[in-house]
């Protein structure tokens, strides 16, 4: 994983030999509305690429997305983010 700055990351997931690469947004509020500004946004990163790939193969995985759409597609995000990283 790789910090762009402003809030983005680029994420790579390697699966079968297969590489998947992601730009992924944290907006600057989204930390602390998850009950997260504890942790390292690259950490809430990481724990939300776990969170998403034991839901669904990295193929699904939108290429470019905010970590508040998660939620969209899961609505348990919010809380078992909370739990993994309190």
């Amino acid at each position: 994983m790789v910090e762009e700055g402003d809030g983005t990351f680029t994420v790579t997931v390697v699966d079968g030999g297969r590489s998947h690469a992601y730009t992924v947004r944290v907006p600057s509020g989204l930390p602390a509305s998850l009950g997260c500004a504890h942790v390292p946004v690259a950490d809430l990163v990481r724990s939300s690429f776990s969170f998403l790939l034991a839901r669904e193969p990295p193929s699904s995985i939108l290429r470019s997305f905010s970590l508040e759409q998660i939620a969209d597609y899961f609505p348990d995000y919010p809380d078992a983010i909370r739990r993994t990283l309190a």
